[in-house]
């Protein structure tokens, strides 16, 4: 794998908002953490949860699931720095919980400009698998080295309810809801290793080339392995052949564009979206590469 990382940094420095420009320095070895933390907090609500374009496709100024999601991504990011708004963003995700201890896929938007329509379109009222599996996954990776987060009661919760709707599903689920459930079963299997074997389960509606279209996705959009497997000392890893791991791992470090970013394969929903997403997907890409090796 050949990567160009000289000119990424460039990209980031041209294209990318500045909370991902301060994450790419700390995976660049920045050790300071002051500026990527101050630069997530211009996203935070007074409530402790998180909005204001967090989410790229959500530009809505509430506090929403999915950005609790991205804020999440930053505190992973500093450790082992510790921030208190991590514990006060469980306060937050303990408040609109719903009674199974889920989460919904998204709260009400006061402003639909420039938003997906999917999160204007979701049910309020109802738990998402998909939405509570992919934020709890970063929340038990951020509880790691974060006392206060470990212990916080919402992260247990949210976990017992993503065992029981894991342990529930008995037909081909959507692809993101799978893909973010097997993320879940990666993240939590540290402290709950008899978790591997819902791993297994799950990993049999994955097809062994693990592509799958992302229904009411664009044409080309599927989850592929690495979407499922990001981590190669998780349980999911066993779900996909070797040779389908360096091949995603190849293709992954061939996407990287003459611009020296990486770009998305989903909807385009707004101009800036399309940028914070690519700025987005070009940390991602290098740390997935870094994370299996091939950096």
């Amino acid at each position: 794998m050949e990567l160009d990382l000289d000119a990424a940094a460039d990209f980031m420095a041209t294209h990318a908002r500045i909370l991902d420009r301060h994450r790419f320095h700390l995976l660049q070895g920045g050790a300071d953490p002051t500026a990527a933390l101050a630069a997530v907090g211009a996203y935070r609500n007074p409530d402790g949860g998180y909005g204001w374009g967090l989410e790229p496709d959500l530009r809505s100024p509430e506090s929403q699931p999915g950005a609790a999601l991205h804020a999440f991504e930053v505190f992973e990011d500093v450790a082992p720095a510790v921030a208190p708004q991590a514990a006060a963003l469980c306060d937050w995700l303990q408040s609109i919980s719903l009674p199974d201890g889920g989460l919904p896929f998204a709260l009400p938007v006061t402003s639909t400009a420039g938003n997906a329509p999917w999160w204007a379109d979701s049910d309020p009222t109802a738990s998402s698998l998909q939405m509570t599996a992919c934020v709890t996954a970063v929340a038990l990776r951020v509880a790691a080295h974060d006392p206060a987060v470990a212990a916080h009661p919402w992260l247990e919760r949210a976990t017992r309810y993503c065992l029981r709707a894991i342990e529930a599903i008995e037909e081909t689920p959507h692809a993101m809801v799978l893909a973010f459930a097997m993320r879940f079963l990666d993240a939590v299997h540290a402290t709950r290793p008899e978790t591997a074997a819902l791993a297994e389960r799950l990993g049999r509606f994955i097809p062994a080339d693990g592509m799958m279209p992302v229904a009411g996705g664009t044409a080309d959009e599927k989850m592929r392995p690495l979407d499922f497997s990001v981590f190669p000392d998780g349980p999911v890893r066993a779900v996909f052949a070797p040779d389908v791991i360096d091949a995603e791992l190849d293709r992954l470090a061939g996407m990287q564009q003459d611009d020296g970013g990486w770009t998305v394969d989903y909807a385009k929903i707004s101009p800036a979206g399309v940028l914070d997403w690519r700025g987005h997907a070009t940390v991602h890409a290098i740390t997935v590469l870094r994370l299996n090796g091939g950096l």
